[in-house]
């Protein structure tokens, strides 16, 4: 995955932010004032968490399907 790629998903990027940090894009000249280190790292970390980003990118496996004995 590239940063152009994860930027694609921005509304859920920006979603987690808010959720996960406390932190609101959209408030004025926030990111602005902020670095691009800081928000990678604000970013990376959603990727390690449970958020909707990395739910996105790594979907859990899909369940096992029974076994079916012999009677």
């Amino acid at each position: 995955m590239t940063w152009a790629q994860l930027l694609e998903q921005w509304p859920l990027v920006e979603a987690d932010l808010h959720e996960i940090y406390g932190v609101d894009v959209g408030a004025p000249g926030l990111l602005q004032a902020r670095s691009w280190r800081w928000l990678r790292v604000r970013i990376l970390g959603l990727l390690s968490s449970d958020s909707r980003i990395q739910r996105l990118l790594n979907p859990p496996p899909p369940p096992a399907k029974p076994k079916i004995g012999r009677t």
